[in-house]
């Protein structure tokens, strides 16, 4: 008589022989080509398994997305519209900054009202050796610039022209090494000598009395000795006053009025040789054309002279 339940293989001889075919297919589907069709049907059999189990995810995420906290909507509203504010804000400076440039160009273009002739240039490039302070300026010798001429900013004195081509000019900045400009303190008139250091932060007054007069936050102006800088111009401020007892001199740091690292829009000084005088006459002519009282120009008198009068703008016919 038959058992009713027949006996088959026990557990650990089932799973020796699954792990021994097992190794077998993972070996004949690494070094040969035959299961590669059964893969690709697995893998279509299994691709709803694999959606079914995503499916959960997924879900939560799109439940999260509808029910984003209000709050933290409305935040990200207002800081999107401050920022747009700002963004609209800084628009409209920028705009105001460019008519108010494109004044002042006109009104330094305008040279009759200063004592000097200046024309405006633009830096275009920096010098590649590191161990110099030099800028290529836009302005050449077709612009009449010629080699020593001062450049300032609006801020100070930036350095002098040291080679000319016919479209554009290198500029030596004051704080180069191998610059050295007569200054003077602008509160009692003692002179110095500024030489640059090779950092654009800070200039050094050498061979300044141990008694000599000096505080920090005066003014050094060019003091126009050597015929080179025109006087009176703006170069830099002290910051430092140091005494040492040891030594004969003071050792004194200034920091340049200039914006060296900042200036985009240069000077280029002519020197005025017009005598006091006629500067005046200049100067008086061209307020009445800018006020609107003066439609054609006055040729200038000889030197002592009075202005000549304004000529009216319309005169009556005569008879």
């Amino acid at each position: 008589m038959k058992p009713l339940f027949a006996k088959g293989p026990s557990l650990s001889v089932r799973l020796l022989a699954f792990t021994v075919l097992s190794a077998v297919l993972m070996v004949v589907d690494a070094r040969f080509d035959a299961l590669k069709p059964v893969r690709s049907q697995l893998g279509l059999i299994l691709t709803p398994v694999y959606w079914i189990t995503d499916l959960p995810l997924r879900a939560w995420e799109g439940i999260s997305e509808q029910f984003a906290s209000r709050s933290e909507l409305l935040a990200e509203n207002q800081k999107l519209k401050a920022e747009a504010l700002l963004l609209q804000r800084r628009l409209q400076k920028l705009a105001t900054l460019t008519e108010q440039n494109v004044r002042l160009r006109e009104l330094l273009n305008s040279s009759a009202l200063v004592d000097d002739k200046v024309i405006v240039g633009e830096l275009i490039g920096l010098d590649p050796n590191p161990f110099t302070q030099r800028i290529i300026i836009d302005k050449g010798a077709r612009d009449g610039v010629f080699v020593g001429q001062p450049v300032l900013d609006a801020s100070g004195l930036m350095g002098q022209v040291v080679e000319v081509m016919p479209y554009f000019s290198r500029v030596l900045l004051i704080t180069d090494v191998t610059h050295s400009i007569p200054v003077q303190i602008n509160r009692n008139g003692l002179r110095a000598i500024a030489s640059g250091t090779g950092n654009t932060e800070y200039l050094e007054l050498r061979h300044v009395a141990e008694t000599a007069d000096i505080k920090v936050g005066d003014l050094l102006v060019s003091s126009g000795l050597g015929q080179r800088f025109p006087a009176g111009y703006p170069v830099a401020q002290i910051k430092e006053v140091n005494h040492d007892s040891g030594q004969p001199f003071l050792q004194v740091r200034a920091e340049p009025t200039a914006m060296l690292n900042r200036s985009r829009y240069l000077l280029l000084v002519f020197n005025d040789s017009r005598s006091p005088e006629e500067r005046a006459s200049a100067a008086a002519e061209a307020q009445l054309r800018a006020d609107g009282k003066l439609s054609e120009p006055v040729a200038p008198g000889p030197a002592g002279s009075k202005p000549a009068e304004p000529v009216a703008d319309e005169q009556e016919p005569q008879p």
